[in-house]
């Protein structure tokens, strides 16, 4: 894939090649993410019109896709593009690289600004691999993360017609089967009753009220699959790290994975994301200003979470992200891309907390 170093096109027959000061992409990434919080705006939450009707302008619930491979970005790249979107109004969830736009046969127009994007992987150096041979040791890998820069179709013109859809949004009589099936299909420990929802690590089982406490029923499901999120974490599953204590800054990471993880499940059945644990974003933020990687763990982890749910589906296949994506499956009608969900509160009760620990 094609990457340029600035984001600006220069019309259709190349781009700009200034190469702008290096900025360490980290740095820039997490500072665009730390702005949004603080403006209040979070970045998984609703990138499309409240309609979700694409007949009147709005866009349905969906990951950012590629428009020539049809493949969703994962990760980081996720909350990059879904920003802009919500940023810029843009009327697609579909993007493009220059050469991209090109090969569909049309082009980006002239003077439209691009959105930088990354791509993370590990390289072994020469060096590294000889003193393994040397000493029959393990050569030690150095990960890179890379820009290029990608445009939303609205920005193009004369694409030829047929490239990915924006899908159709699915009747809320076909969402939740679909819900239901994911919580099925996980294999997860599942217990209804009670009026809180949380997951216990110590016995892998998850606890959610039962759905007629709930006061519009597809909180059921968004709470659903915030603890679903949350259980992808076991030893015998994902194993991340689920044994810190309430108000650590490790509880805060994994309960900033939880929210992007159920964000990206929500986004792909059909389910509108929303934020119920909206106390977090100090915590969160004090997370990111001290480490400039913490958002692309918690997203990488987060986009491994759904993937992990997804891809047990019955009618998961197997397609992969034009941008560090691990095997995403395809479920029915391209639905199941991954998605946001929280606790809710219930008729009568107090808030439904998430209790991780035993």
């Amino acid at each position: 894939m094609a990457r340029y170093a600035s984001g600006r096109a220069r019309g259709p027959h190349g781009a700009d090649a200034a190469q702008p000061e290096r900025i360490n992409l980290y740095d820039e990434v997490t500072a665009k993410i730390i702005a949004q919080l603080e403006a209040g705006r979070i970045p998984w939450v609703q990138p499309w019109a409240s309609s979700a009707d694409p007949s009147l302008g709005g866009l349905a619930p969906g990951l950012p896709r590629n428009a020539l491979t049809a493949r969703n970005y994962s990760g980081v790249n996720v909350l990059i593009l879904w920003g802009v979107v919500m940023e810029k109004g843009f009327p697609s969830q579909s993007w493009l690289t220059f050469k991209q736009a090109r090969d569909a046969g049309g082009c980006v127009r002239k003077g439209e600004q691009g959105t930088t994007v990354v791509y993370a992987d590990r390289f072994t150096p020469e060096a590294e691999r000889e003193k393994a041979r040397e000493t029959g040791g393990d050569a030690k890998s150095v990960a890179f993360l890379k820009r290029f820069t990608v445009f939303n179709v609205s920005q193009c013109e004369g694409l030829r017609p047929g490239l990915a859809a924006e899908p159709a949004p699915l009747p809320e009589r076909e969402i939740v089967p679909v819900a239901e099936e994911l919580i099925g299909a996980s294999g997860v420990d599942f217990r209804i009753g009670g009026d809180k929802a949380y997951y216990v690590p110590s016995q892998d089982f998850v606890a959610v009220p039962p759905q007629p406490a709930f006061f519009d029923q597809i909180n059921f499901y968004r709470t659903c699959l915030h603890e679903l999120t949350h259980a992808t974490g076991h030893a015998s599953r994902l194993d991340r790290n689920l044994t810190n204590s309430f108000g650590s800054k490790d509880y805060a990471r994994e309960e900033l994975i939880a929210e992007m993880g159920s964000a990206f499940l929500c986004a792909s059945l059909g389910i509108v994301p929303t934020v119920r644990h909206a106390d977090y974003i100090g915590s969160w933020l004090e997370v990111l200003r001290e480490d400039n990687r913490a958002i692309f763990r918690a997203a990488g982890a987060a986009s491994k979470a759904a993937d992990w749910l997804l891809s047990r589906l019955p009618d998961a296949g197997q397609a992969d992200d034009t941008s560090n994506t691990r095997g995403r499956g395809d479920v029915s009608r391209d639905r199941y891309r991954a998605g946001q969900a929280p606790c809710e509160q219930t008729q009568g009760q107090a808030p439904a907390l998430d209790r991780r620990a035993a």
